[in-house]
């Protein structure tokens, strides 16, 4: 693992981190297609950092810590700000914005995660944490989520058919994956203490 700062795949990461601002912002002024663009090429910019730094061995210690967390701030972002009411022209769909049990369900995980993480951190040591399988179906449906609300906003007629039950999904998994990293993190902690 290389202690290299500037690299390609952190210089994605950080290019990814400063389009949210102008994510954000076209969703302000309505403008839904740039909006989409901006965040398809923020998840482009994601596979391609991961890509780049195995294909070319430029794996990093702040890449590591970025990544994700440049992950977790568009995606945050996104639920927060697509939650809003302002945000749609009025009328749009009696789908949207994104209900706010669904954004409370997403951020809930991410903090009980995160809170979680740094109690076991601070009282055994231990900083093996890796997401679970069931985290990263987890990550990629928020994505599609976010992707199908900013297309239903430019075709507002397609929301009924998808957006209840994608909203379904998103609020069911977030509440089981955030159990299931319970038991996640406990069996991670055990075969660290096995291994000592």
């Amino acid at each position: 693992m290389s202690s290299r700062v500037v690299t390609i795949p952190n210089l994605l990461t950080v290019i990814r981190m400063a389009l949210i601002p102008l994510f954000v912002t076209m969703l302000f002024y309505q403008r839904f297609g740039w909006a989409l663009a901006i965040f398809v090429t923020a998840g482009v910019t994601d596979g391609l950092d991961g890509l780049l730094a195995r294909r070319f061995d430029q794996k990093s210690q702040i890449g590591t810590i970025l990544d994700p967390i440049a992950d977790k701030l568009l995606l945050v972002t996104s639920f927060i700000v697509l939650s809003l009411p302002s945000i749609y022209p009025q009328p749009l769909s009696r789908h949207l914005p994104i209900p706010f049990w669904v954004t409370a369900a997403v951020l809930s995980r991410d903090i009980f995660i995160v809170v979680g993480s740094a109690v076991i951190n601070i009282v055994t040591g231990f900083r093996g944490f890796r997401p679970s399988q069931l985290g990263k179906i987890n990550t990629v449906l928020q994505i599609f989520a976010i992707l199908l609300v900013l297309v239903c906003a430019r075709t507002p007629w397609l929301s009924g058919y998808i957006l209840p039950t994608t909203y379904a999904l998103t609020f069911a998994l977030a509440v089981i994956s955030g159990v299931h990293y319970t038991f996640h993190a406990s069996r991670l902690l055990n075969e660290d203490r096995t291994q000592q």
